[in-house]
């Protein structure tokens, strides 16, 4: 039973809604939230501590605290929020290690939840309809957060070995979504124009931000143990999706996804990586039977319900304008002045 937590992250939406729900679980005693800068939001009675789990101080606030589980939410799907690529993967891995450098030298810790993601499924034309827990991923993500995921998770894994008194807990969420939340997926479904792989229709599992809380909230104060895959039932296709969003699509060969992803980055309209193209292809599905069976999780949302709370908050597509042909003048090529002028210039958000 947790009774002091620590959540880190907590200047993030996810981490500081988190922190606060937690908070309120019958027989938690203490929560400490800490972070690189304080929270914009409001973490309720919650201890917020101003500390950066890449220095090794953090064993200090874990210590003094006297710690009994860590949920570790500081694992950051989307560089742009961070400064960067750079910064975000000194954050993922270097922030990682040196948490569990931490727990394992503490003499109070006694569980550990990780907030991982399906990111480490990757996504290809060879993958089963329904990843479970037990498979890896047919081609490893290259780069990005698919691939921080999965070095976090080995790293967590090499903690097990050391610490096997320590239960430990990774649920790979499916793309979070929802009325609030502001993701990677949010962005790219809030283009005027949705950019699709051509002649693709991937099918998609999203998980809803309330039910994202509900199942961490659930993996902090419980005793489950392993890996457990966390998403809404259902899936929906990148068509139907844009279709709910009422943005037109523009098909695009797959092999230009690289350069549609680093024109929509700097135009400010969303931040793609090459992985994430190939998610928009080719699709994942997750098996959640260990989520209802050993987690007791069934999530309020389906998928399609989940992406509908989203698209309810989006307006019309904005039209137009001369920001983006300003932007032409600066990426090479006839082919890029052609994506730009069929993107628009709003933001539709």
């Amino acid at each position: 039973m947790a009774r002091v937590v620590l959540v880190t992250g907590v200047s993030r939406y996810l981490g500081g809604l988190l922190a606060r729900r937690i908070a309120l679980e019958p027989g938690v005693d203490h929560v400490v939230g800490v972070d690189v800068i304080p929270p914009p939001h409001d973490i309720g009675g919650v201890e917020f501590v101003r500390a950066d789990i890449r220095n090794p101080m953090i064993g200090r606030v874990i210590d003094s605290a006297g710690v009994d589980t860590v949920v570790h939410m500081n694992v950051i799907a989307t560089p742009t929020f961070v400064g960067g690529r750079t910064p975000q993967k000194e954050i993922n891995v270097i922030g990682t290690m040196q948490l569990l450098a931490a727990c394992q030298k503490s003499s109070t810790v006694r569980r550990l939840v990780v907030k991982s993601s399906a990111a480490v499924y990757g996504s290809t034309p060879r993958d089963p309809a329904m990843f479970t827990e037990d498979m890896g991923a047919r081609r490893t993500p290259s780069g990005g957060f698919g691939k921080d995921s999965i070095e976090v998770e080995g790293y967590v894994r090499g903690f097990a070995r050391r610490r096997p008194d320590t239960e430990i807990l990774m649920l790979r969420l499916a793309n979070v979504i929802g009325p609030r939340i502001r993701t990677s997926i949010t962005d790219y479904f809030s283009m005027p124009v949705i950019p699709v792989p051509l002649g693709y229709d991937a099918r998609m599992q999203f998980l809803h931000e309330d039910d994202a809380i509900d199942a961490l909230v659930l993996g902090g104060a419980g005793s489950t143990t392993g890996v457990v895959n966390v998403a809404g039932d259902g899936v929906v296709t990148v068509l139907q999706a844009a279709a709910l969003a009422g943005r037109p699509v523009l098909p695009l060969p797959l092999n230009t996804a690289g350069f549609v992803g680093g024109m929509t980055k700097r135009l400010g309209l969303a931040d793609f990586s090459p992985d994430q193209m190939s998610f928009l292809a080719f699709g994942r599905g997750l098996d959640t039977t260990r989520m209802r069976d050993e987690l007791g999780f069934t999530p309020r949302f389906t998928t399609r319900e989940a992406f509908e709370a989203f698209a309810a908050t989006l307006g019309p597509a904005v039209p137009g304008g001369s920001v983006l042909s300003d932007a032409v003048s600066g990426v090479a090529g006839t082919a890029s002045q052609a994506v730009l002028r069929a993107l628009g210039a709003g933001s539709g958000r």
